[in-house]
């Protein structure tokens, strides 16, 4: 069962999708139904991207659920109220990061969106650290390996993960239950990983194709973005939330004839920043 690809590039550019992935582990044992946790995917993220790796970009992506494990959180963002013993690792006490725990979005998800159960059993802690073995840990290798081999060969790095968003929050999903989402949402921590420079032109070339575009708000970016940035020393990281509505039927998964106009501005903007030396701008 192939989890994780992990395509090297030869630019400097690092793409990643880290929710998109559709392979359920048979030992996830969850109670609730398919069709119920297939909503908490970034649907079809991977395929809108899949012009970069023949573009010279790097490609990283994940073929494990973000239900089962989400690899863009810490390992530290542990639910406790999940397991059947004391977790022997640390856990996260920040409350701005435990917000997310506490809707049921830690590492191991607790809770869909909608707020349905997806255990009706407690989880061992052994199967817990098998998961960080097989899912969390070789992902962030790869995604530390390709921003590395990038950084190295040019002297900067570009790093844009890779999301998908609803059209409206749902109740358990962010802080904002209900809100209409832009088309876009460029994150970047607000200014910390990557040069606010760099994101402004990732907003201005999203807008100047007609798409309503927000900045950090609601998604700012999370572990990936954080762990992998450091503007300083020209490793960029930008997180991007697609509205899946330009592109999808949320109800159904299925693809709309808006999939073709969007992957070719995306393709658009990969081109740009293959471009981009962030050291000029």
């Amino acid at each position: 069962m192939q989890l994780i690809t992990h395509l090297p590039g030869s630019r400097a550019l690092v793409l990643d999708s880290p929710h998109s992935g559709t392979v359920y582990p048979p030992d996830f044992g969850y109670a609730c139904g398919l069709p119920t946790l297939r909503r908490a995917e970034d649907t079809h993220v991977e395929k809108l991207y899949d012009f970069a790796p023949a573009l010279g970009a790097h490609w990283v992506e994940a073929h494990f659920p973000r239900s089962y494990l989400d690899a863009n959180r810490n390992t530290t963002e542990m639910d406790v109220t999940l397991l059947d013993a004391p977790w022997p690792g640390p856990v996260e006490t920040d409350p701005k990061i435990l917000s997310k725990v506490r809707l049921g979005k830690g590492l191991i998800w607790r809770e869909t969106d909608d707020g349905d159960a997806i255990y009706n059993r407690k989880l061992g802690v052994a199967e817990v650290q098998a998961r960080i073995e097989r899912c969390w840990r070789p992902y962030h290798a790869a995604v530390a390996q390709a921003i590395d081999a990038a950084h190295r060969q040019h002297g900067y790095s570009l790093h844009l993960n890779c999301h998908s968003m609803p059209a409206v929050a749902s109740s358990h999903a962010t802080d904002f239950p209900g809100e209409k989402h832009a088309d876009f949402v460029v994150g970047d921590r607000d200014g910390s990983t990557a040069s606010p420079a760099l994101s402004a032109l990732v907003c201005q070339h999203l807008r100047a194709l007609g798409y309503d575009v927000a900045y950090n708000h609601p998604y700012k970016g999370v572990e990936l973005v954080r762990r992998y940035s450091r503007p300083a020393a020209q490793r960029h990281s930008i997180q991007l939330e697609i509205n899946r509505k330009l592109y999808m039927n949320e109800a159904t998964l299925e693809i709309t004839p808006g999939f073709e106009p969007l992957k070719a501005h995306l393709r658009s903007l990969v081109e740009l920043l293959l471009a981009t030396d962030p050291r000029r701008l």
